[in-house]
């Protein structure tokens, strides 16, 4: 349990502490367990893995706000500094994207290298094909205060292994993580600080604009393909990016870390271990 930015988070720690730092930022509804298998390997390779769970989830504190990209990025950034890091490759997937690009916007200094997957920026263009049909259903549902957890409460199991064992997977995730995220997603308090990821999305896009407007990614940054957003990620920072990079994990769907995690380690290893 660390304080960082007025709250206090879980963080899972692996590696050599005097090893290059990465930082993996999970999505929703997962937690730090969606990158066990991937910060093993990279523990092994002699990576120091920083992977917390963002407010809100799992037993740290759920406050009722903060989860806009900007303050998320704000707790990265103050967890470097609760753990003396100077400077850190940051890894999002998901809803981390949203608040890794932000540290690579705001903070270009603390990040060594930035790698983003299967997940979306709003308001930037390049994900028109992907959201030709309009965003996915969920997106709605859960955007609606209180809603989505007033109905949801009680049948979280239910609820969530759609999107954890649903279409959006290709490869059985395990038990053990499916059973560490619904727990770490139920109850009401629990349920809400997950939604708030999608009552955040105008804030956000307005968050984004207004960074961009003076900056850019500088950070040499990696994009990854996974079987459900694909490319989408990587059309959005062509235009952003100073130094982009893509790569593609064949035979996979959304939670890549847990249905291709061999093939990813070694893309991030390969990536993150290039020289500054």
């Amino acid at each position: 349990m660390i304080g960082t930015n007025g709250v206090t988070v879980e963080v899972a720690l692996a590696g050599p502490v005097d090893g290059a730092h990465v930082v993996l930022l999970h999505g929703w509804p997962h937690t730090w367990e969606v990158w066990r298998p991937v910060g093993r390997v990279l523990a092994r390779n002699g990576f120091r893995v920083i992977a917390p769970n963002r407010r809100g989830i799992g037993g740290g504190d759920r406050p009722r706000f903060g989860y806009d990209m900007a303050t998320l990025a704000a707790d990265v950034t103050g967890l470097l500094d609760a753990l003396d890091v100077t400077t850190a490759s940051v890894v999002g997937i998901d809803a981390g994207v949203a608040p890794a690009v932000h540290v690579g916007l705001t903070a270009p200094d603390r990040v060594h290298r930035l790698v983003v997957m299967e997940g979306l920026l709003p308001g930037l263009p390049g994900a028109e094909a992907f959201l030709s049909a309009g965003p996915p259903w969920w997106f709605g549902f859960h955007a609606v205060p209180g809603l989505a957890e007033a109905v949801v409460e009680g049948h979280e199991a239910e609820y969530l292994s759609w999107f954890l064992q649903g279409p959006s997977v290709r490869h059985d995730i395990g038990a053990q993580a499916r059973s560490a995220f619904i727990r770490a997603h139920s109850g009401a308090a629990s349920l809400r600080a997950g939604f708030e990821t999608y009552r955040v999305a105008e804030r956000n896009a307005e968050l984004l604009s207004s960074a961009l407007q003076t900056r850019r990614l500088t950070a040499p940054t990696l994009a990854v393909a996974g079987g459900v957003v694909g490319e989408a990620i990587g059309d959005q920072l062509v235009c952003v990016a100073d130094n982009l990079s893509r790569a593609s994990i064949p035979d996979c769907g959304h939670i890549i870390p847990l249905e291709q995690p061999d093939e990813l380690a070694a893309a991030l290893t390969r990536f993150v271990a290039i020289a500054a």
